[in-house]
């Protein structure tokens, strides 16, 4: 299942193109943000990590919607490896799958 991830840092940024970026995707679930990227405590970031399975993607305009820094960005990236899922940033280079044996890269 692709997931898409949005996020804005401030109640006066819209979502509009994001969601229209991850619709055009295909995602079928987008959980959204209006909060800065240097809040840690991103609620529906939680929740799309805890409700990750096997073989979903996680969908994003840019990455530096999901992330607020390279640290971030690796850590977060772990954590969905570890669900075996995938991410993949709309902007950036292609897609990363999930491989079915060894490491992950």
């Amino acid at each position: 299942m692709l997931i898409g991830y949005a996020r804005v840092s401030t109640d006066d940024q819209n979502l509009t193109l994001q969601r229209a970026t991850l619709t055009e995707a295909g995602c079928t679930r987008i959980y959204e943000e209006k909060l800065s990227g240097a809040n840690r405590n991103r609620p529906e970031l939680a929740r799309l990590l805890d409700h990750l399975r096997a073989g979903d993607v996680v969908v994003v305009s840019r990455l530096d919607r999901l992330a607020r820094s390279t640290r971030d960005l690796l850590d977060i990236a772990e954590q969905i490896r570890e669900a075996e899922a995938g991410l993949r940033s709309q902007s950036e280079l292609g897609p990363t799958r999930p491989r079915r044996r060894a490491a992950w890269c």
